[in-house]
C-alpha cells in the first residue's frame, strides 16, 4: 500500500525541521539519526526511508534552499541581480529555521561557499573593473560582507524589518559607516 504524497512530504518535512532545530544548537557530528527520529516521533527505519544518513539530509536541506532561491530569482524579470536581491529571496518566513541552522554557529562553511558559487559573477550587478587584478578581492569583499550582515540579522532574530535591513546594507556599500556616526 502506497502512502499518500502529502503524508510522505509531511514526514520528510518533520525530519528536516527537527534536524535544523538540532543543527542550530550543536555540530552535525553530535546529531544522531536516533535523536532526529525520537524528536520527530518516528523510528529510525522511517528516517532511512527518506535519507541514507545525516549528511544526505544536510545536502537535501541545502539543495532545497538553493533551488528555491534560484526559482525566486528566475521569477524576477531582471537579467542582473545584486547579491542583496539574492538574500532578499531567502528572506521568507519558511526559510528562517533552515537559515538559522545553515548560517548559525554550527553551520557549514561549505554551504556559504555553495551559496557564493550559485551567484555567478555574471548575474551580479557589481560596479567593479572587470579583468582587473583586484576584481576577485572586490567580489569576495562584497559577497562575504553581504552574507555576514545577513547572517547577523538572522541571528538577531531579524531585529530590523526587511526593508530597514536591506536599506542599511545598500547605504553601507554606497556611503560607508561614517554617516551613522553623525547622528
Amino acid at each position: 500500500m502506497k502512502k499518500q504524497p502529502q503524508i510522505t512530504e509531511k514526514t520528510r518535512q518533520t525530519f528536516i525541521e527537527v534536524f535544523c532545530e538540532l543543527y542550530s544548537q550543536k555540530p552535525i557530528e553530535k546529531i544522531s539519526v536516533q535523536e532526529i527520529a525520537n524528536k520527530s516521533g518516528y523510528n529510525r527505519s522511517t528516517f532511512y526511508q527518506y535519507f541514507t544518513d545525516i549528511y544526505e539530509l544536510l545536502d537535501s536541506v541545502e539543495n532545497d534552499l538553493l533551488l528555491d532561491m534560484k526559482k525566486e530569482l528566475a521569477n524576477q524579470e531582471l537579467s542582473l541581480h545584486t547579491f542583496q536581491d539574492t538574500l532578499y529571496c531567502l528572506d521568507k518566513r519558511e526559510h528562517l529555521l533552515v537559515l538559522n541552522a545553515l548560517l548559525g554557529d554550527y553551520g557549514s562553511a561549505r554551504f556559504i561557499k555553495r551559496l557564493k558559487e550559485e551567484i555567478t559573477l555574471g548575474q551580479l550587478e557589481l560596479n567593479v573593473p572587470q579583468n582587473h587584478a583586484l576584481t576577485p578581492y572586490f567580489t569576495e569583499f562584497y559577497l562575504t560582507t553581504s552574507l555576514s550582515l545577513f547572517r547577523l540579522w538572522i541571528q538577531r532574530q531579524k531585529d530590523l524589518s526587511s526593508k530597514q535591513f536591506f536599506k542599511l546594507v545598500e547605504n553601507l556599500y554606497s556611503s560607508g559607516i561614517t554617516p551613522y556616526f553623525k547622528e
